[in-house]
């Protein structure tokens, strides 16, 4: 798998569809501001493989499919949810019954937050897959075909895939580094503002990259 293949067609992707096109840049902004529900039905555009970059239009259906993105990825989201919970409610529970215990129970804590981010990690590894599952096909109950899902994996390569989305999360650290950078040395407005200006672009760029992580299980 050509990593740096895919983030340069992906930056070139995100590029084509924005530089230019200030019209398109400015309904990309407002589907930001929709709580950003259009711009998530705009990444399923993208994860079905349009090419080039699809326009921003049919707001009745980006709003209904945004939605439906949002849905599977609050059910994808529960486990994580449950297990902090869990650990949150116990450290709680177990300061109240024994504070002389607290470097116990920050160990203990500790451990719980370690498995989190491992649930975490794996859930998200498989929640991906599952979103462009659902883009592709139309149905909901393919976002948890967990045996298809472990099938595509399989066929793109789990080292491939770890990879691949350590490679991205890189590239999403260092936007929010930079911005983080701006916060702290200029004004936490001018930051947020930033942020504002680019999370389409960088959900763009992010959706086209998982589309192509998603289509090389077919190339392999």
């Amino acid at each position: 798998m050509d990593y740096a293949t895919m983030l340069g067609d992906s930056f070139a992707y995100t590029k084509d569809a924005i530089v230019g096109k200030w019209k398109q840049y400015l309904l990309f902004l407002i589907a930001t501001l929709l709580l950003t529900i259009p711009l998530l039905g705009y990444s399923l555009k993208v994860f079905r493989g349009e090419k080039p970059a699809p326009e921003v239009d049919g707001w009745g259906t980006l709003i209904i499919d945004g939605i439906k993105y949002a849905i599977i990825s609050i059910i994808w989201v529960i486990p994580c949810f449950i297990i902090a919970m869990f650990v949150i409610g116990a450290g709680i529970l177990a300061y109240v019954e024994n504070p002389a215990a607290l470097v116990e129970i920050i160990g203990g804590v500790l451990i719980g937050i370690v498995v989190l981010l491992i649930v975490a990690a794996i859930t998200g590894l498989f929640a991906t897959i599952g979103v462009i599952r659902f883009a592709r096909t139309g149905s909901m109950g393919e976002a948890f075909n967990f045996s298809a899902i472990i099938e595509t994996i399989g066929r793109i390569g789990w080292v491939n895939y770890i990879i691949a989305m350590i490679v991205i999360i890189i590239v999403e650290m260092v936007f929010i580094g930079v911005i983080e950078a701006l916060n702290f040395i200029v004004s936490p407005y001018l930051g947020l503002f930033i942020e504002f200006l680019l999370l389409a672009p960088l959900t763009l760029l992010m959706s086209r990259y998982f589309c192509l992580i998603y289509d090389s299980a077919d190339s392999t």
